[in-house]
């Protein structure tokens, strides 16, 4: 059997509620070429939990952490390496895609190495539209590492096999900062369409919006600056090195003033509505 042109790579931790509409938005997609690995990260047997719910196709692989609560990161690895697809494409369980999505990124991800779209921002307890993740109505564009490190949305990209790296697991909350950058690194450049293809979901209860997020995201960055000196993280450039160092900089000093700003709010809010309260990175 041929291997898949794409591996979708599903981390999974209490994902119960949310990894139905995740997987629905997958088998919508008009490209079909593609499996699923689903890597959970608990004591869910999400295949179970897909079925009730109606959703089973032969496309969708399961498999385990070997502890729970490894990461996100460390999930997303477990995935890959179950996976056979050319081409590496994340997708967290709680997120949605529009049903081009593969149909557009694919052929850019096999042609360049590497591919991205805007995302759409949205919070999911009342579908209110935050933002996107660059103003609609402008083209494509081809992100460099500066223009990539001055984004504040996560950009979920889909790497050709040969340009994969995998994921840190040692770096909390911002691992797609060296997976991405290493992404760029690899394939010249990260080329990110116009047309919002993914849709982010900012969820109360979330890894990425825990009450905690502002130190784990710290800690990360903390961790990147030092795994910087003791192996570059394998980015194998020195100017992306160099510009992520300072970059780093920048983004712990935006993560203390959206603490500031979230402790002195009624109700607090989460990291996508301080930016778009505040209007720029």
């Amino acid at each position: 059997m041929a291997a898949p042109r794409v591996s979708v790579i599903v981390p999974a931790w209490r994902a119960e509620e949310t990894i139905g509409r995740a997987m629905r938005s997958l088998l919508e997609q008009t490209l079909g070429d593609w499996e699923a690995v689903v890597a959970a990260d608990d004591d869910r047997h999400y295949g179970a939990i897909l079925a009730r719910q109606g959703i089973a196709d032969p496309r969708i692989r399961h498999v385990r952490t070997d502890r729970p609560r490894t990461g996100a990161a460390g999930a997303r690895n477990v995935a890959w390496a179950a996976a056979h697809g050319g081409v590496a494409a994340p997708l967290d369980a709680d997120d949605a895609w529009f049903p081009r999505r593969l149909e557009v990124l694919l052929p850019i991800a096999e042609t360049r190495g590497a591919a991205a779209d805007n995302v759409r921002v949205v919070d999911d307890a009342t579908g209110r539209p935050v933002g996107t993740l660059f103003p609609a109505g402008e083209g494509d564009r081809l992100l460099d590492a500066p223009a990539f490190l001055a984004t504040a949305v996560p950009i979920m990209t889909l790497v050709r096999r040969d340009a994969m790296a995998g994921w840190d697991a040692d770096v909390d909350l911002c691992d797609d900062l060296p997976f991405n950058l290493r992404a760029i690194d690899r394939a010249g450049g990260l080329l990110v369409t116009a047309e919002p293809l993914h849709e982010y979901r900012v969820r109360d209860g979330s890894i990425c919006h825990s009450p905690d997020s502002d130190q784990r995201a710290d800690r990360g960055y903390a961790t990147c600056l030092a795994r910087l000196e003791q192996d570059g993280l394998g980015i194998r450039d020195p100017a992306i090195r160099k510009s992520f160092r300072v970059a780093l900089e920048r983004k712990r000093a935006l993560n203390h003033a959206y603490a500031v700003w979230r402790d002195g709010r009624p109700g607090g809010g989460t990291f996508q509505e301080f930016i778009a309260d505040r209007g720029s990175p």
